[in-house]
């Protein structure tokens, strides 16, 4: 597999990054409808190197600050899956206040075609960009044309459902489905954070756990699920993850992801891991007593081993 670059600053790209065919968007979760408009830029100009043109942060974010956290992926995550897609260069285009106020036309001139040297861009029928939302399709396919560079519109990649989309992955992890999400990713929705401290109490319990902050990542629903985790060095551990407030312990903090590593015995404080969800077990909910939470760990713990091994099987 080819490396992939990542370009920061759109005012200076090397040339050797120049004419490149980019696909445009924010590329939220990297879904198959977004690895559909990649392979379809590819097609329309394999002679050219392969590139995407995306944001960050997500303009939801700059504008709407007071949202709770949405993100599929965040910046790491969906370099290495575009890089995973073969794109070679990607073009991560910082989104802050003044750069939210250039116009649709500025952007196509200014960033598209003189500073990234586009020869090509291609975008879903949704796409819309510039100063308010201000250019379209027909503005892109128009002004890119009048600069000299291809341009190609790529239809939704739909089920019976409509259009995929970084909103429906979304809704599917809110509602439970993390299993239906990955249907639609193309590969298990994961959580990728570092190991802080807890409390301890699952150690007293008799199942240590790596805490990991949610940070940007969109909350699933609250619950616990059977998971597999990435370990640093590309080793991976089955295990079980309760992601939410402890109603039971009600200590009042923030959603967090608790996960316990199956068969597992080390040291992960300060490690970055990666928790991909595979099945919501049960939702959160509130118990009497530490025994009582204590025993249905256990049968959590036991369900998601039975979970895991029947997909591992391919049952």
């Amino acid at each position: 597999m080819l490396k992939a670059r990542l370009h920061t600053n759109w005012r200076d790209i090397p040339p050797e990054a120049h004419g490149c065919a980019a696909a445009l968007g924010n590329f939220d979760g990297v879904h198959l409808g977004h690895a559909h408009l990649v392979h379809s830029t590819h097609a329309a100009r394999p002679d050219l190197p392969l590139a995407v043109v995306t944001f960050e942060p997500h303009p939801r974010e700059l504008f709407r600050p007071q949202d709770p956290p949405f993100r599929l992926s965040l910046p790491d995550e969906r370099f290495a899956a575009l890089q995973a897609l073969g794109v070679q260069h990607v073009f991560q285009i910082g989104f802050d206040e003044e750069f939210s106020r250039m116009t649709a036309e500025r952007f196509v001139e200014d960033v598209l075609h003189d500073a990234l040297c586009l020869r090509h861009v291609a975008c879903g029928p949704d796409f819309a960009f510039g100063y308010r939302r201000g250019g379209d399709v027909t503005f892109l396919a128009e002004r890119t044309g009048e600069l000299g560079m291809g341009f190609t519109s790529v239809p939704a990649l739909a089920d019976a459902a409509g259009p995929y989309s970084s909103t429906r992955i979304r809704r599917l992890l809110q509602e439970g489905y993390p299993e239906r999400a990955a249907e639609e990713l193309g590969r298990p929705w994961f959580i990728r954070g570092q190991v802080q401290h807890g409390d301890k109490r699952g150690r007293l319990l008799g199942f240590p756990t790596a805490n990991i902050p949610l940070g940007r990542h969109l909350e699933p629903a609250r619950g616990v699920y059977a998971v597999t985790v990435r370990l640093p060095g590309g080793y991976t551990r089955p295990g079980v993850a309760n992601i939410g407030r402890r109603p039971t312990i009600n200590d009042g903090q923030e959603s967090r992801v608790e996960v316990h590593l199956f068969d597992f015995d080390g040291d992960l404080y300060g490690q970055t891991l990666s928790v991909a969800l595979h099945k919501m077990l049960r939702a959160e909910q509130r118990f009497a007593g530490l025994d009582e939470l204590k025993a249905q760990i256990a049968q959590d713990a036991q369900q998601a081993r039975v979970v895991l091994n029947a997909e591992l099987a391919g049952i």
